[in-house]
């Protein structure tokens, strides 16, 4: 019977949390669809990229979810993660500032649309603070309605903006402020059944161990984006970043498998079994993605335009290299959960081999891709197999 009730569970929690993140994924993508029609190839190229850049400095945001969850398990109190998220956003906040001017260098976009990409991270710490109580304590059913408050309230204002003729810079401002608010509110449901100890410090050093495993990740997912802005023209630019949106819905749809079987990830009695079933829902679930990114992929042009028909062909490769991605980011949340990050090496050696790969060998958008999903599909079959066999030698041996 409690078998039972756990897998009962688990389902329902994978589905609230699925539900929550299809609103959210839904409405990021309704994003990318108007902003490459009014903005057009070259703002949308710009716009795509520093939406890129935030998510690489927005890195300690997902680390602390993690590290927050795990510690309300644990049975640390609201107050105790609350003071850890507070000094991680001031953290990220002077990092933003610092970083703004050399970003907008690099990629040659403008100060203001810069830093409002930038400003939006340390908000986004705060928000991860009560996503993970609220995950920590298995409460999936508001976790799932703050995702879904997050991803709408991130994009409608920016929409807004954008139906009004403004630029890259003044929308990605009035998703900051829509991001703010949630977070606020989501205090509102994370503040009730939460207990435990209260005066506990915890260091920042436990975020800076799981930040340094997610910016793998992250940085592997997004360094395409930043170096087609660098190399490739600013058209075929805003080509790649189109399709890249079927790599972002290939890799974040999955999600919530991760956050589910996480705390069993993080139990060494089940931590090979849990890694194990969500590897396999992940390679399942990206097949179906696959597959109907390809039968989808006519109907880009009567969606974006015609400007944007030569990136229709190469859509299921981008559907394929954000699945190879999401296999990867199940096998590093287990690394996290079970304080085994030095797994987070074979993304580090991956995110450099597709770094030279695309300044030195790729030229054009199809060249660019190749290389994505060549280094992602070889890095997620290291990682699968090293994160099974490693939580497998460190279960506790039957008496």
């Amino acid at each position: 019977m409690p078998r039972q009730t756990l897998t009962s569970s688990a389902v329902a929690g994978v589905t609230m949390v699925t539900a929550g993140s299809m609103i959210a994924n839904i409405a990021s993508y309704l994003l990318h669809l108007p902003a490459s029609r009014w903005l057009g190839p070259a703002g949308y190229g710009e716009f795509a990229s520093l939406l890129a850049a935030q998510l690489v400095l927005a890195v300690p945001a997902l680390a602390l979810q993690t590290v927050v969850a795990r510690e309300v398990v644990r049975g640390k109190g609201a107050h105790a993660v609350r003071l850890l998220g507070y000094r991680c956003a001031v953290i990220v906040a002077v990092a933003a500032m610092l970083l703004a001017p050399l970003v907008s260098w690099a990629l040659d976009t403008g100060m203001l649309a810069t830093f409002s990409a930038l400003v939006t991270a340390p908000v986004l710490v705060l928000l991860a603070t009560e996503q993970g109580l609220l995950q920590g304590s298995a409460r999936f059913g508001p976790l799932s309605v703050v995702l879904a408050a997050a991803g709408v309230a991130k994009v409608v204002p920016a929409v807004v903006v954008l139906a009004v003729g403004a630029g890259p810079g003044l929308a990605l401002a009035a998703s900051a402020v829509g991001t703010g608010l949630v977070a606020l509110c989501a205090r509102l449901f994370a503040d009730s059944g939460i207990t435990g100890e209260s005066s506990t410090r915890i260091g920042v050093a436990a975020v800076l161990k799981a930040s340094q495993v997610q910016l793998a990740l992250i940085a592997l997912s997004s360094m395409d984006l930043v170096i087609a802005r660098i190399v490739l023209s600013n058209d075929d630019a805003g080509l790649y970043a189109l399709g890249a949106v079927a790599t972002k819905a290939a890799f974040w749809l999955p999600q919530a498998v991760g956050v589910v079987l996480y705390p069993r990830m993080a139990n060494p009695a089940h931590s090979a079994q849990a890694i194990r079933s969500a590897l396999a829902v992940l390679v399942g679930l990206g097949a179906v993605l696959v597959a109907g990114v390809a039968v989808a992929a006519p109907l880009v042009p009567l969606l974006v335009g015609d400007a944007y028909q030569p990136v229709q062909s190469l859509l299921w490769l981008f559907a394929l290299h954000g699945a190879c991605l999401a296999v990867l980011q199940g096998a590093l949340l287990s690394a996290i959960a079970g304080e085994r990050t030095y797994l987070a090496v074979i993304a580090w050696i991956g995110l450099a081999v597709e770094m030279t790969g695309m300044l030195t060998l790729a030229s054009t958008i199809g060249q660019f891709i190749a290389v994505a999903v060549t280094v992602a599909s070889s890095t997620a079959l290291v990682a699968g197999v090293l994160a099974v066999r490693s939580a497998r030698r460190d279960a506790p041996r039957p008496m």
